[in-house]
């Protein structure tokens, strides 16, 4: 599998480099990122990628005989890259994060599937397999407890608030709950708040998410829900980026099979 990756010089698009390169079956054909453009890519990655250069034209990608690109870029770039990748035949698995529902809508437009040759995308919020576990956890104890907090932690270079994840968790758990009838959660009761953004942001079916910057976090999250006289929080940290490798990797290896736009991890791990 020919392999481009999208934001190389990102510290997401290193760990995804080092992954492609280690993986048996996949081959890294083309490093772009326009703040290293012309960079040694081993020099950024620090491993022998024989002797890869860091490019940022997109064009390089159909030059390079790309099958799979790997985007973890910046929103505005990987808007680009995803209408490129649509009309030239390349598969997409995309991590990068701040879609709104109307960008998710053009994508499965673009990645509309199954007609022959036409190619596939795999967009999820987050790749460690953790995670995806948490929501699916955070999924089904919805609805069964009268509120739901959700905290998200990241490291203050993070662009975007809340996360991706964050917002996929609220709104599997808004759906769980209209599933079984339980509707959205209670009110918040709150009459006033000394501080705007005290109580976080409402989220789908009420669900509260507050979102936590700092250096020298990774990405980390909590889902707390609260019934009378119990408390559930379901958490997941990841403190390496390694963490979320075993996702990408599965992705790249499945995107060929999955026609079309294919949200989370979630129908890659049967869940």
């Amino acid at each position: 599998m020919r392999v481009g990756v999208v934001g190389a010089g990102g510290k997401m698009g290193r760990e995804v480099c080092r992954t492609v390169l280690a993986r048996p079956g996949q081959e890294l054909v083309a490093a772009l990122d326009p703040r290293h453009r012309g960079a040694d890519l081993a020099q950024l990655v620090g491993v022998d990628t024989g002797g890869l250069e860091v490019a940022d034209d997109l064009e390089e990608l159909t030059a390079a005989g790309v099958e799979v690109v790997v985007d973890f870029s910046r929103l505005e770039a990987a808007r680009r890259t995803l209408a490129f990748c649509a009309e030239a035949g390349i598969h997409a698995v995309v991590g990068t994060t701040g879609f709104t529902a109307g960008d998710l809508e053009v994508m499965g437009q673009r990645f509309a599937g199954p007609a022959a040759g036409a190619p596939n995308c795999i967009v999820a919020a987050n790749f460690a397999i953790g995670a995806v576990l948490m929501m699916r956890f955070a999924e089904l104890a919805a609805p069964f407890f009268d509120g739901a907090e959700i905290v998200e932690s990241h490291h203050d270079g993070k662009l975007d608030a809340p996360s991706g994840t964050a917002m996929r968790t609220a709104e599997r758990m808004a759906v769980a709950r209209a599933d079984a009838g339980a509707g959205a959660f209670p009110p918040d009761r709150t009459e006033t708040s000394l501080l705007d953004g005290a109580r976080g942001g409402a989220g789908p079916a009420g669900v509260r998410v507050h979102s936590v910057r700092l250096p020298g976090l990774v990405a980390h999250q909590e889902v707390v829900l609260g019934a009378v006289g119990q408390s559930l929080t379901i958490r997941h940290d990841s403190y390496d980026r390694a963490s979320f490798m075993d996702g990408v990797a599965l992705a790249v290896e499945a995107v060929a099979t999955r026609p079309g736009l294919t949200l989370g991890l979630e129908p890659l791990l049967g869940l």
